[in-house]
């Protein structure tokens, strides 16, 4: 039987009880999207037998699944599958992308119509000598933390309007890929003009409850519209740093089968970099597409 519990910190729940390779009937799934939108992240427990079939059946009750536009790591006859490990195959060949997330970010921002969300399947997860998890992610509310701005903050954001692109993204993870981990395949100009930079309202309505929502992150916000770049650096700064603050942080330590699900347009995430091999990270990611942001009334 479905149960949801809070999970430890500020926002988040888990689910026990679902078999996920069983298609849920439309009044457990609509649960799970209730618990999604109030909740912002999910963690649907004992997954380990789930299936890619499966795993991309269920993500397409959510919405039309995107393709990764860095393709050569998407799961070999199942293009909507992204793989994310520090694993290689007998020939020492990647297996998928090891350095995703090593920045705070929101998926595809960058995208006139950014991801609705995200789910992300763990197959294997590191671990230290102690049989403690290793590569934790973080997950940061933008709606607690537009909650908290000062209110001549919000006055100042409600206007503004934010320049999100992927080639932001890209060389920001690529500056932190470390020799030896596959990173980020190389883009030429050509494959960046295919992914041009997008605007989006700094202060965004929740297309779904509502609720304002923080839109801008250090992953991808390459800068605010009408301002120089100093100034703009200087107040992603402060807002990043705002945005990520521990009361509004809940961190993921993940078990093998957990299949975590993430509300893309109110959060922000950064996966923890603290595993090597022979430390085994696999994992297996859907993108739900999603409307186009609109500014909050």
């Amino acid at each position: 039987m479905l149960t949801i519990e809070r999970l430890s910190g500020p926002f988040g729940s888990e689910i026990t009880g679902l078999d996920l390779n069983t298609e849920p009937d439309s009044a457990t799934f609509d649960k799970i999207v209730e618990a999604l939108h109030r909740h912002a992240v999910i963690c649907i427990r004992g997954q380990q037998s789930l299936t890619p079939e499966k795993h991309i059946a269920f993500s397409k009750r959510f919405g039309e699944l995107e393709v990764h536009v860095q393709s050569s790591f998407n799961l070999d006859g199942y293009p909507e599958i992204y793989c994310i490990t520090n694993c290689v195959d007998e020939k020492g060949d990647a297996l998928g992308l090891a350095e995703a997330g090593r920045v705070w970010h929101t998926d595809l921002s960058y995208m006139r119509e950014p991801s609705r969300c995200s789910l992300l399947h763990a197959l294997e997860v590191p671990v230290d000598e102690d049989g403690n998890p290793l590569g934790d992610t973080l997950f940061a509310s933008c709606t607690m933390a537009y909650e908290a701005l000062a209110d001549e903050m919000k006055e100042r954001l409600r206007t503004m309007k934010a320049i999100h692109s992927y080639r932001q993204v890209y060389e920001r993870i690529k500056a932190k890929s470390k020799p030896g981990r596959q990173g980020l395949k190389d883009f030429t100009e050509e494959d960046f003009q295919k992914v041009p930079p997008t605007i989006h309202p700094a202060i965004i309505a929740h297309p779904h409850t509502g609720a304002p929502i923080l839109f801008c992150d250090f992953g991808t916000t390459e800068s605010f519209v009408g301002m120089s770049q100093d100034e703009s650096d200087t107040l992603l700064e402060k807002l990043t740093a705002h945005t990520v603050r521990p009361e509004f942080v809940y961190t993921h330590k993940w078990q093998c089968g957990d299949l975590m699900i993430w509300d893309n347009i109110q959060t922000q995430h950064f996966a923890v970099d603290d595993y090597w091999l022979p430390q085994r990270r696999r994992m297996q990611r859907t993108t739900v597409k999603g409307p186009a942001p609109r500014a909050a009334g």
